[in-house]
């Protein structure tokens, strides 16, 4: 019987009727949560959602009679593998995420487990602050979650740890005891010993453990600011104020689970700067880190060449300038104004030379953000070497004394080439942590062995030099069998009397810190294989066509969760879906291609159901680190699932649309009057759209029927303007200012003597065989172009977007891909190469939505320096898709959703600009959901040029 139509279980009962939340076992589900970011897999039992406090224990209580496993869990970015376990996993994000009170005086905040930090950080930083501590993943990671890792970031030479920052939890045992913890003096100690409770009980065992451990716990930890591996038992020392709460950060949730935290917030600096030093190489910059460390700065992160390569090659041009070297170090500097900050930015590069490096400072905050970038997306960025191959966590974060960095470098270089391993090196350099992604064989027969041996030999070379298996991510199932190479044998009884202390029992996320897993057991590549077939019917140039290496690009690091920034992921900032996200959907096709939790392969209707709600906007291929193509997996499982199968007849409606317009083009009139007459409802219903959307007007003449009967206009300066359908049947005005312009500009306009299309709408609904044939027969008719040398001229984005990018993923074998490829030119980037007239600039403000597509494959440089030409005053929406995504938006059962995504950034904006704004989309979806989702009359940027040249003819 499948494991969607089995009866649920006993605990699953139990839970439903002791919880308010949502408790959910459904194959999806388990499939999406059955990993973190780690090289683990685990399927939870199941997953509760609780809606508050009393949810949380209620649960518990269920758990603990009987006898289930506990694992609280955020948003899973954790690296080690205590985010994944063969558990009841509590999800705190989706309910428990809220601010519940911030004192600006006392600069504290009381936040709930699932509150992501930057929901936090914008709340302070209405009063000036913030919270210190700032992983990469701050746009989806959750304060329970770091409080859970002891996470640190950037900014951790300034602020510290999470341990650093928090002042008091209130938890939950796993028998539902609630308490609150924090610093304990020695009366309150002896007050809470004296109880006849678990409260009492708990205390007078942590008091027991700290006396009989005090000489270990004072001499067994290594002296270094980033010891993040082992429990925090320090913070019971009576010098360190018998602060239970601090002891329990860092605990990985083997312990207790927390229902709330009071953080501690820092004051942000007002201004700040950024000097890069440059070096040879990441050994340099590491041995030049104990000179640096007097100086006044917010960070000390270093990146390699590796980095920087792998971001030039996903997005080349999108990011600032670095000083000459293979290596850098960026040390951020704050003051109370500008010059304060730069003048701090300026004395550290005035260090550069006695340490051998170049040195740049950047004042410019949006320069300063794009160097960010590539530092933030190294957990990504680092698992595709340059060669391609696959690089793994595991030996993720170990740390050592700042003034020992480069000497454990160099062994640790020493280490990668005795085991013929790579990998690229960045990390806190300033706290001594460093940070690798490595080719472990994952895949391999020898998997398990190779990665093994290198974990053991790495813990021992880096506690030889005092430092710690982990120093940012925690322990979890890769490095908790190694702590007893770091701990002396008593302390490493104190962390399991600890746990003890807290879970008896040994319910809250098992195996993890102490009575550990095997680190080589659970590797989600050896456990689940793939048992499908993975050579893909589109090429996956990135993937050499394996779709069971495409499905291992996702990492899980996270950033298609995230609620702003970018344009990932549409869907899942509608939804707050989990399977309605980048790694949601990567999650199911992999365990579809392992068939254990998805058990239908090809057929599978959970992952339909998740692909249904991709919009196919791209983003993930370009906003995501490790370059998740999702819109190619999408039409790939499409065109398996519906083989030899009825498809969804808006698939046969919008899948087609260019066949029908062509058909339908000489009787435009009469369709649209029965179009917008009181048939529609029934049309709708027949093609498969939404009933509440309306069918665009198909346009009299077409564009094509326009140019075939004006005057040409000779010229040896040639362009093809390619008549992509939307612009011909449906917004010819477009074509004519094309055509206008290019003519201004001295050109002679060349159109294709037949009807011509990329094949987008059979790709993006995966019927490729006939996208294939369509681009096939367009390739014959620019064909002597092609050979010619012509530039190919695109107006509308998403078919300019497939022409130059997936033109070659589905006819790889036919060589005038790659000239396409090569002569396709947007008008933006056309234009804007020419000697242009002078231009009326507008007065008016503008304001742009970036076609999604445009923003993953062809970029929007071009078109902003053209645009900057045309108006004084112009806003670019950079967040979001328009939500009408070609046929999405049109499909029935879509439209809400639709919606939805317009209201992320699209809407807002429009509804806040100004009377008189120009709206500016060059995709016809997106000025299609303008128009029937407000009064604008949005132009494109064609049209905008034409206007400005006083040729257009409108």
């Amino acid at each position: 019987m499948p494991a969607r139509d089995r009866p649920p279980s006993a605990l699953q009962e139990a839970l439903a009727r002791a919880v308010s939340g949502e408790v959910a076992g459904d194959p999806a589900t388990l499939a999406t949560h059955s990993t973190d970011a780690s090289n683990y897999r685990h399927v939870p039992l199941l997953v509760v959602r609780p809606r508050g406090a009393d949810d949380v224990v209620a649960a518990l209580k269920v758990c603990a009679e009987h006898g289930a496993p506990v694992l609280p869990r955020g948003a899973a970015t954790s690296i080690g593998g205590q985010a994944a376990n063969r558990a009841v996993i509590l999800d705190f994000t989706r309910h428990l995420n809220r601010v519940l009170d911030l004192d600006p005086a006392a600069r504290t905040a009381r936040v709930e487990p699932g509150l992501v930090l930057d929901r936090l950080r914008e709340r302070a930083a209405e009063h000036g602050l913030t919270f210190g501590p700032d992983p990469s993943t701050h746009s989806r990671c959750t304060i329970g979650g770091m409080i859970g890792n002891n996470a640190c970031g950037s900014h951790s030479v300034a602020w510290g740890k999470t341990v650093d920052n928090v002042r008091a939890l209130e938890i939950a045992l796993l028998d539902g005891t609630r308490l609150e913890v924090g610093p304990t003096s020695p009366a309150e100690l002896e007050e809470f010993c004296a109880r006849e409770d678990p409260v009492g009980a708990l205390y007078r065992r942590l008091r027991d453990l700290r006396d009989e451990y005090l000489a270990d716990i004072r001499l067994g930890y290594p002296k270094l600011p980033r010891r993040v591996s082992g429990y925090n038992l320090e913070y019971l020392l009576p010098e360190n104020g018998f602060d239970v709460a601090k002891a329990l950060v860092g605990s990985e949730g083997t312990c207790a689970t927390m229902l709330s935290a009071v953080v501690d917030l820092a004051p942000i600096p007002a201004t700040r700067a950024l000097a890069v030093l440059g070096f040879e190489n990441s050994i340099a910059a590491a041995d030049a880190v104990p000179s640096l460390l007097d100086l006044p700065v917010l960070t000390m992160e270093g990146i390699e060449a590796g980095l920087v390569a792998a971001l030039d090659a996903r997005k080349p041009g999108d990011r600032s300038t670095l000083p000459d070297g293979s290596a850098w170090l960026y040390l951020e500097t704050g003051g109370d104004n500008a010059a304060e900050a730069v003048a701090a930015a300026q004395q550290v590069a005035a260090r550069a030379p006695q340490v051998g490096a170049s040195a740049l400072v950047v004042q410019d905050p949006a320069a300063q953000r794009k160097l960010w970038r590539i530092r933030e997306e190294g957990a990504g960025l680092a698992t595709r070497l340059a060669d391609g191959s696959e690089a793994w966590s595991g030996w993720e974060d170990s740390a050592v004394p700042p003034d020992r960095l480069g000497a454990y470098l160099r062994e640790f270089d020493l280490l990668l080439a005795k085991h013929g391993r790579k990998g690229v090196v960045y990390g806190h350099f300033g706290d001594g942590c460093l940070h690798v992604r490595i080719d472990f064989p994952m895949a391999a027969p020898e998997a398990k062995e190779a990665y093994r041996s290198f974990m053991v030999e790495a813990a021992e070379l880096v506690v030889s030099h005092g430092g710690s298996l982990s120093g940012e991510h925690g322990d979890g199932q890769a490095r908790a069998e190694l702590l007893p190479l770091m701990f002396p044998p008593r302390l490493m009884r104190a962390f399991a009397d600890f746990k003890a202390a807290f879970d008896p029992s040994n319910g809250m996320n098992p195996g993890r810190v102490v009575d550990p897993a095997p680190l080589d057991a659970d590797l989600r590549t050896v456990i689940a294989p793939p048992v499908l077939p993975t050579r893909a019917r589109l090429a996956l140039h990135a993937d050499d066509g394996d779709l069971a290496a495409a499905s291992r690009r996702c990492v899980g690091v996270g950033k298609c969760v995230s609620a702003s920034g970018g344009m990932m992921c549409p869907s899942y900032r509608a939804t707050g879906k989990e399977e309605h996200s980048t790694r949601g959907r990567a999650r199911l096709l992999f365990e579809m291609l392992a068939g254990d939790v998805i058990e239908d392969g090809w057929r599978s209707p959970e992952v339909r159901d998740a692909l249904d709600f991709c919009l196919g906007c791209k983003a993930c291929k370009s906003d995501c680190p490790v370059g998740v193509d999702m819109a190619s997996y999408r039409a790939e499982f499409l065109s398996r699932h519906y083989e030899r199968r009825i498809r969804p007849m808006s698939h046969y409606t919008m899948g087609a649309l260019p066949r029908w317009l062509r058909l339908g083009a000489p009787f435009a009139r009469a369709i649209n009057t029965v179009a917008s007459g009181p048939l529609r409802p029934a049309l709708n219903r027949l093609g498969g759209i939404a009933a509440e959307r309306e069918l665009p007007r198909l346009a009299s003449p077409t564009f094509v029927s326009w140019f075939r009967r004006r005057e040409q206009r000779a010229s040896s300066s040639k362009v093809v303007l390619w008549t992509d359908t939307f612009t011909n049947f449906f917004d010819p005005q477009v074509g004519r200012d094309a055509v206008a312009v290019l003519e201004a500009l001295g050109h002679e306009v060349l159109i294709p003597d037949r009807t011509v299309c990329c094949g987008l709408t059979w790709h993006s609904t995966g019927q490729l065989p006939a996208a294939r044939r369509v681009l096939r027969r367009s390739l014959d008719a620019l064909d002597p172009w092609l050979r010619q040398g012509i530039p190919v001229i695109g107006l509308e984005p998403s078919c300019t977007a497939t022409l130059r990018e997936d033109g070659s993923e589905l006819l790889p074998e036919d060589p005038r891909t790659a000239l396409l490829k090569r002569q396709v030119r947007t008008f933006a980037e056309h234009v804007g190469e020419s000697e242009l007239p002078a231009l009326k600039k507008s007065e008016a403000p503008v304001l742009t939505q970036v076609h999604c597509h445009q923003h993953a494959d062809l970029g929007y440089d071009a078109d902003a320096q053209l645009l900057g030409r045309l108006s004084e005053h112009s806003q670019v929406l950079r967040e979001g898709c328009c939500g009408l995504a070609g046929n999405f938006g049109f499909q029935r059962g879509h439209y809400d959703v639709s919606v939805a995504v317009a209201e992320h950034q699209l809407m807002p904006a429009l509804r806040a600009a100004p009377e008189g704004t120009v709206v500016h989309a060059d995709g016809f979806s997106c000025r299609t959901q303008i128009r029937q989702l407000s009064e604008h009359r949005p132009a494109h940027l064609a049209s905008l040029t034409a206007r400005a040249l006083g040729v257009s003819s409108e």
